[in-house]
């Protein structure tokens, strides 16, 4: 039973593209909204969407307000992913409050004991709850926000508790079609462990800008995560090659190769109108997940958006594989 836990928990910490066995909770950096999903995975500066604020705090505005979000993302190996959210403005003094709850549910597994004996069914799931609130500062086109977030996560009869904050800086001004912001993901601390040993939350650091082309129906998204740590990339097993004599000799990562991966590109055509088309690309995860002689497309993202006056609906394909992807479901309502 032990090995079955352990070998999930695992599992939990380096299913995602990012830096990953060195911390708890990477749930908290997987993308929820298809919108999002759609640009790359990783854009900052989406304003109108009211899932936007649990990645950037600092987008929390009154366009939000009586807003909700409901999010589905099927992901790898069955693994279900439910978000929600939602905006309230109890009034203009005060300003825009966000909720956000996520949650991750891995399935039902079979545990079995040493000898291989079956001893019934567990499950495990990861779930976040979020409150962030934004302020404008006096006169200028520059906003603050900040997330507090409540995170349990559950293995088997085994359970870890933690607390984390996001804050954010966003550059704005409605006549002006550039914006851009920076966002510091998941400060915080585990307060229960798993077992007895603490882990580091997955601290992230991004910055996101947004551009509108003046005479093209166009909007740019660009973002570089992960400023916390400059090498990200590591060597693909199957990249290593070998001479005559069977000496082996891993991929040779080269300076550009690894800045590269800090990079996400998204674009979206007709971002104002009734039906949206979107693409992205995240390099960390081509890189990441190419096979050789094999195109895999994967990092590619694509999806489509339908707005209509009380709801829009949002759809977002994403490629790891030739053997894998997903897909996220995204619906918006408007309360007022």
């Amino acid at each position: 039973m032990k090995k079955i836990v352990l070998l999930l928990f695992m599992f939990s910490l380096n299913m995602y593209p990012q830096v990953g066995g060195e911390s708890i909770y990477n749930f908290l950096n997987l993308t929820g909204s298809a919108r999002q999903a759609a640009l790359g995975g990783n854009v900052l500066t989406l304003l109108d969407d009211v899932n936007q604020p649990v990645w950037n705090p600092s987008t929390i505005n009154q366009e939000l307000d009586h807003k909700v979000g409901v999010n589905y993302l099927n992901f790898l190996g069955d693994i279900n992913y439910v978000s929600v959210s939602y905006a309230f403005m109890p009034n203009r003094h005060i300003g825009t409050f966000h909720l956000g709850v996520n949650y991750l549910n891995y399935g039902t597994f079979i545990g079995a004991d040493e000898e291989g004996i079956e001893t019934g069914s567990f499950q495990a799931y990861d779930l976040e709850i979020s409150t962030g609130y934004a302020y404008n500062f006096h006169r200028s086109d520059f906003f603050i926000g900040t997330n507090v977030k409540l995170i349990n996560s559950v293995i088997e009869n085994y359970s870890s508790f933690g607390v984390g904050a996001d804050i954010g800086l966003l550059y704005y001004n409605e006549y002006n079609p550039f914006m851009a912001s920076v966002v510091v993901r998941n400060i915080g601390y585990q307060i229960t462990a798993y077992d007895a040993i603490r882990e580091k939350l997955p601290l992230q650091i991004s910055l996101g800008a947004s551009y509108q082309l003046e005479n093209v129906p166009l909007k740019w998204h660009f973002t570089i995560d992960n400023l916390q740590r400059w090498k990200i990339a590591v060597p693909n097993p199957s990249n290593t090659t070998s001479d005559f004599d069977g000496n082996e000799t891993n991929e040779d990562i080269s300076f550009l190769n690894n800045a590269i991966r800090h990079f996400t590109l998204g674009a979206e055509l007709f971002p104002e109108s009734v039906f949206n088309i979107r693409m992205g690309y995240n390099f960390r995860r081509a890189s990441e997940l190419s096979l050789n002689d094999t195109r895999t497309f994967a990092g590619f993202t694509a999806g489509f958006g339908i707005n209509f006056k009380k709801f829009s609906f949002n759809y977002a394909y994403t490629k790891y594989h030739p053997a894998s992807n997903s897909s996220t479901f995204s619906l918006q309502i408007n309360l007022n």
